[in-house]
Order: C-alpha cells, then sequence, then structure tokens
C-alpha cells in the first residue's frame, strides 16, 4: 500500500472512531420540549438533514415485498400510500388538513398541492417553521406555525383531517397526545397517523439487549418512549372520542429499506463532503449507529412500523379541556 493510500485509510478510520465517540458521549437524550425543539433546531440550521433526507424527514414506502427505489422518491410514495390507506383521497379539495409535527413541511406541500387541501403544519422548532415557510409557494393553501402537540392551540373540532407521521416518539404523554389529536378533529373527521413503534412488551418483555437496544434509540433522538401498537390504538380509543374501532397497520417491511438506504445516501452523494466540509462528515457518521440499530430493532421485530386511522364520535361540541377554577 502506498503512503498515500495508508494516510487515507488512517484518516477514515479516524473519522469514524471520531463519530462514534461523538455518538457515545454525548447523547440527545429527551429532557422536555426544549430538548427537542432544540434538536431540530439544530438538524435544520446546518441543513445536512434535508440534503440527505430531502423535504420528507420521514421514511419512505418502498412497496410490499420492497423493491430497490429512489430515496427521495420513496419518501413522497409513502404520503400517497397513507393517502390513499387513510381514504383522504375521496375526500373533496378545500377539506382542512392540521399536519402535527410537520417538519420542513414536505408532506403538507403533498396534500395541499396534489390533493387540493388545506394545511396548517405546526412545529415545536422554530427554524422548522421558518425553513417550511422558505420552501413553500405563495399559490399552496398551506400555512407554518409553532404549536406543542400535547397542547394544541387550535378549538375543539377545528379540522376535516388530522395527520401526523413520526411525531408521537417525541411525547412524554401518550395519553394526552392521542387525546389532543382527536380534540381538534371535527366528528366524522379522520386521524391519520403513521409511527415508530417498539414491540409490546406486555406480551412479550424486553430482554436485557433489546433493552439496551432501546435505550440508544430512545436517547440519541430525544425520545422519551415508543408506544407499541397496540397500546396507542389502545390510547387513542379511551379518549372517548372514537367512532367504532381503531383501524391499524404494520408498514414495517415496506419502510424498512429506508434505513440503510439513508447510509447510503451518503456515499453515492459525494457531494455532501463539499458542501458540508469535514465538520459535516463528522457530524454524518455521528449518526449511522443509530440508523443501523433502527435497522436491527425493525428488522428483528423489536420496533414496527405503526399505522393508525380513527373516526371522530358524532358527539355534542363541548369543550375538553379542564374548566377554570372559580375562587370563593
Amino acid at each position: 500500500m502506498s503512503h498515500l493510500g495508508l494516510i487515507l485509510v488512517i484518516t477514515v478510520v479516524a473519522l469514524v472512531l471520531l463519530g462514534l465517540a461523538l455518538y457515545l458521549l454525548f447523547p440527545r437524550k429527551y429532557e422536555s420540549a426544549r430538548s427537542v425543539a432544540e434538536s431540530y433546531d439544530n438538524w435544520t440550521k446546518d441543513g445536512i438533514l434535508e440534503f440527505y433526507w430531502g423535504e420528507h424527514i420521514h421514511l419512505g414506502h418502498y412497496g410490499l415485498p420492497p423493491r430497490p427505489k429512489d430515496f427521495r422518491q420513496a419518501k413522497v410514495d409513502f404520503v400517497h400510500e397513507m393517502v390513499r390507506w387513510a381514504g383522504l383521497d375521496r375526500l373533496p379539495p378545500g377539506t382542512t388538513v392540521l399536519d402535527v409535527g410537520c417538519g420542513i413541511g414536505g408532506s403538507s406541500r403533498i396534500l395541499a398541492r396534489d390533493y387540493g387541501f388545506h394545511v396548517t403544519g405546526i412545529t415545536i422548532s422554530p427554524e422548522q417553521v421558518r425553513r417550511a415557510r422558505e420552501l413553500t409557494p405563495a399559490e399552496l393553501n398551506v400555512r407554518f406555525q409553532l404549536d406543542d402537540a400535547l397542547a394544541l392551540s387550535f378549538p375543539d373540532a377545528s379540522f376535516d383531517v388530522v395527520w401526523s407521521i413520526e411525531a408521537g416518539p417525541h411525547m412524554p404523554d401518550k395519553q394526552q397526545f392521542a387525546k389532543e389529536l382527536l380534540r381538534v378533529l371535527k366528528p366524522g373527521g379522520i386521524l391519520v397517523v403513521a409511527d415508530w413503534n417498539q414491540r409490546d412488551d406486555r406480551q412479550q418483555p424486553l430482554n436485557f439487549w433489546e433493552r439496551l437496544i432501546m435505550r440508544q434509540l430512545l436517547d440519541q433522538w430525544a425520545h422519551p418512549a415508543f408506544a407499541s401498537i397496540e397500546g396507542f390504538a389502545e390510547a387513542l380509543a379511551a379518549t372517548g372520542l372514537v367512532a367504532g374501532e381503531v383501524m391499524t397497520a404494520d408498514w414495517t417491511q415496506e419502510t424498512l429499506p429506508s434505513w440503510l438506504d439513508s447510509i447510503w445516501q451518503g456515499i453515492v452523494r459525494p457531494e455532501g463532503l463539499i458542501r458540508f466540509g469535514l465538520p459535516g462528515l463528522v457530524k454524518s457518521l455521528r449518526e449511522v449507529p443509530t440508523f443501523l440499530l433502527m435497522r436491527i430493532a425493525f428488522g428483528m421485530g423489536l420496533c414496527r412500523f405503526g399505522m393508525f386511522r380513527a373516526v371522530r364520535a358524532e358527539i355534542p361540541a363541548v369543550s375538553l379541556e379542564p374548566a377554570p377554577q372559580v375562587n370563593c
């Protein structure tokens, strides 16, 4: 091996070790809503996540059985598959939609552009709101604002559809999250949620190694906890606001290629190295262990990709907020 080749190998190994050290020594544990907002602010400001993942900061849909597909196209396809699965493609233009955890607005723009919906996207990250507005053409009927999914600022029964992709793991109180999603939905309206979930540990408790993997998945991306598909469906039903049954599906296989595809983007798009330089490379390498652990967890059944659809019950439009205190 030439001296140049040896130097290159040593450099690559050093960078990988540096990324691994950052991963192990500086986890991004969930502390509060502020820590989640700050994490997304940082990811949005440096632009690396958007460069590699595009406007849709969620997994892609690769079909069943999965087939090779462009990483970004798979994400667009996911939105359309979710629309069809929930029956939203049968709704008329002008349908009002709340996109909870909208990121930088990729899904919101598709819902407005391709289906004629009037979309409001909310996120807890000021930087995501700023970037979503920058990316959105003026002619689209979409607006973005800061809001907290556990205490939404909208009145009861405000929207025809409530939509959420991969926001649930950031919610420390899953029951309150379920209540708020349904509270702002009009009677007869549709709730559709896509989320990362864990196996139902009431049926099969996690062993030592599974708990270790799950701890890393929670601590690296500011997640307080994952719900199970069964558990979150029960939380929705427990609100008393659901008409009939909560419909669920497992899209683990359809979305599974996303994890390795996300790593592959760093190889097939080397222009990122030029754009973001050495700091960007180190930041990217720091995420690789989490992507690999996600692939392992979803591949072994420890994690599952859950889909949820519920219809808001036809009940009187009474406030679900706590009654004000009266001082005597």
